[in-house]
């Protein structure tokens, strides 16, 4: 079967590149036919892959190399993307597959334009599989096939982490069908209402799985990893978060492209760089340049060849830029006091946040380029990043406030004096009977502020309480992202501020303080899984209300000669009761084990905020009923 699959593949890449010729020939259908057609090879050559896993075909070296007989079968299915090859064969699969899609539910009326888009998708959907199949197939075959194999990496073998992959690629490579419009769009000089309605559904289409995708990423490295947060500023977690800051500003620029046909050429910008981030991403994890937990690769030779795809794309998109932008209508005049000077102002901060942070996820390769040893880590970001985005917080309240054209002056100062009041009140509570830091307190306003701030809102349009639930889901998607994004803010301040972490190394029967508990060590013993070993500690936990049993592993995986660190976390309600298990030690002639012992208050608060905006894309995406009159978004 996987000769099959090797060969339905080099018939996808034959095609792509016939939908690439003909759609920006203007053949419309023809490109369409090509792009479904594609993608039902292309769906058939990644079957045959998963078949290879689900079968142990050791005979594949893809699944010799990632693969056991023992593996549980969710982890098996799992394995075809998580590696290298399949994950690019998967990158090839929703590149394609938005293509198709893209043929299917375009409906602009400008037979060219959709030609064209489907034209330069067939393109980077050629590109993607030349590169799959020339330098990274996981179509290889070992011949003597080994009786057993590798296994997949330990870190791997978890449920939220079968799950991240594919979320993502949706939220990368649906960025390229953007990439795509705005491509076409330059190409008929037309960056206008009609194409600002269909970007927006397809920004929204990539927009919503990338947030789940961090979201997912975010939560598995905070219960798996055994670090005790929720992020940690790697290098592969600001490539995903960059396409994600530039994704933001894309869709706020797309409203005023929409609503008021302006920003035609900031909004093609942005669509071809949200796309050329997510190449940059998918550069920096599989090039080896930069070193991370999450890396799937380390390879210099497959890392220059995206490299040269990064250049090229980008080469030909910009240059397009340079060339159709200034021919760009302008559209309606506003003023900088008005909701699209607003949107700006937050596009810029955007765009400078996203840039802050490739300096600093960059800057060490820079630095070993010229013979110099350097670290980028949270404090940098910290420094930089926060208040950058604060800057952004503040203002999202005052641009749904503000009017199209020219804003209200006294309207103006009321927001102003309101944020004004309601900082310093947070901040005189903090320094006085709060006694918590004066940067926290201000955290805690600005998540206030984009709660009640998005609530407003809804309120202001709803005009009357039995008119809210009429309002158009655009509406509604609005305001649960913003809301959304202010319990992300009190989540995260919160947790930051008020985490608790300590380090007890407790014999059997032993005891010891953290945080208002009282944690005692029942036993350790030795149990076995399907395909690995544990030493497995039992822990009892109280304080004056709640009892509970944590149990905390250290497995260990034979097959890739590699020990992970299992958690155990009890959910207290305002928080979590945070246990990772360590070594074994001697002290003072006594046996002890070693333990990081944990309290997250409020955490899931920041992981309920961000799958929120989550789901507030996809309720964007959700068809409206028409209405007489639209209503503003």
């Amino acid at each position: 079967m996987i000769e099959a699959g090797h060969f339905a593949a080099f018939l996808a890449l034959a095609l792509s590149l016939a939908q690439g010729v003909l759609g920006l020939r203007g053949e419309r259908r023809t490109a369409g036919l090509l792009a479904v057609a594609a993608f039902g090879l292309m769906a058939l050559s990644f079957l045959t892959i998963v078949n290879a896993f689900v079968t142990s075909d050791f005979s594949v070296a893809l699944v010799a190399n990632n693969s056991h007989t023992l593996k549980p079968m969710v982890y098996k299915i799992a394995g075809a993307w998580g590696n290298h090859e399949g994950s690019m064969a998967m990158w090839c699969l929703v590149t394609i597959g938005f293509g198709a899609a893209g043929a299917a539910m375009m409906r602009t009326g400008r037979n060219l334009f959709e030609a064209r888009a489907l034209g330069v998708q067939g393109l980077l959907s050629t590109g993607a599989l030349a590169y799959l199949l020339l330098a990274s197939s996981p179509y290889l075959r070992l011949d003597p096939a080994p009786f057993q194999g590798a296994g997949l990496n330990p870190l791997l073998q978890d449920p939220a982490l079968a799950i991240h992959p594919p979320m993502l690629y949706l939220g990368y490579v649906g960025y390229s069908f953007v990439f795509a419009l705005a491509a076409a769009g330059l190409m008929e000089g037309r960056i206008d209402r009609v194409w600002a309605k269909e970007a927006r559904i397809w920004s929204l289409a990539a927009f919503a799985p990338l947030t789940f995708g961090i979201a997912l990423g975010s939560y598995w490295a905070y219960y798996e990893l055994g670090w005790g947060g929720w992020w940690f500023w790697d290098p592969v977690e600001n490539a995903s978060l960059m396409p994600w800051l530039i994704g933001a500003a894309l869709l706020h620029s797309i409203v005023v492209t929409e609503k008021r046909e302006g920003f035609a050429a900031w909004t093609a910008l942005l669509a071809v760089l949200a796309f050329l981030f997510s190449i940059l991403g998918a550069f920096l994890v599989r090039s080896g340049v930069l070193t991370s937990v999450h890396a799937f690769a380390v390879d210099p030779e497959r890392g220059t060849l995206l490299l040269i795809g990064l250049l090229v794309y980008g080469g030909f998109a910009l240059g397009l830029f340079a060339l159709r932008a200034p021919k760009l209508e302008g559209g309606k005049a506003w003023t900088l006091l008005s909701r699209e000077g607003a949107l700006m102002a937050n596009n810029v901060v955007l765009i400078v946040a996203t840039l802050t942070v490739l300096l600093g996820t960059l800057f060490p390769l820079i630095a070993e380029a010229f013979g110099r040893t350097i670290s980028v880590g949270e404090p940098y970001f910290n420094l930089t990043f926060v208040p950058i985005m604060a800057l952004i917080l503040i203002l999202l309240p005052v641009v749904q406030a503000w009017a199209w054209g020219k804003a209200d002056l006294k309207g103006w100062l009321r927001w102003a004096v309101g944020g004004a009041a309601l900082v310093l009140l947070f901040v005189l509570l903090g320094v006085g009977p709060l006694d918590i830091p004066a940067g926290a307190a201000f955290g805690l306003a600005v998540g206030v502020w984009l709660v009640g701030g998005a609530l407003w809102e809804l309120k202001r349009r709803a005009i009357t309480p039995g008119r809210v639930f009429k309002l158009p889901l655009r509406v509604w998607s609005m305001t649960l992202a913003h809301v959304g994004l202010g319990l992300f803010v009190l989540g995260a301040v919160i947790e930051t501020t008020g985490r608790y972490e300590a380090t007890l190394a407790l014999p059997e029967g032993g005891s010891g303080e953290v945080a208002g508990w009282t944690i005692t060590l029942d036993e350790v013993r030795s149990i076995e899984g399907p395909n690995w070993y544990a030493d497995r500690a039992v822990l009892t936990a109280r304080n004056a209300n709640q009892t509970a049993t944590l149990t905390p592993m250290k497995r260990f995986y034979p097959a890739a000669s590699m020990p992970t660190t299992e958690t155990a976390i009890h959910k207290t309600g305002t928080g979590d009761l945070y246990a990772a298990l360590g070594e074994q030690r001697d002290v003072d002639g006594e046996a002890r084990w070693v333990f990081r012992i944990y309290y997250n208050p409020l955490v899931d608060l920041l992981f309920a905020g961000v799958t929120l905006i989550g789901l507030a894309g996809l309720i964007g995406l959700w068809p409206s009923r028409r209405s007489a009159k639209p209503a503003e978004a």
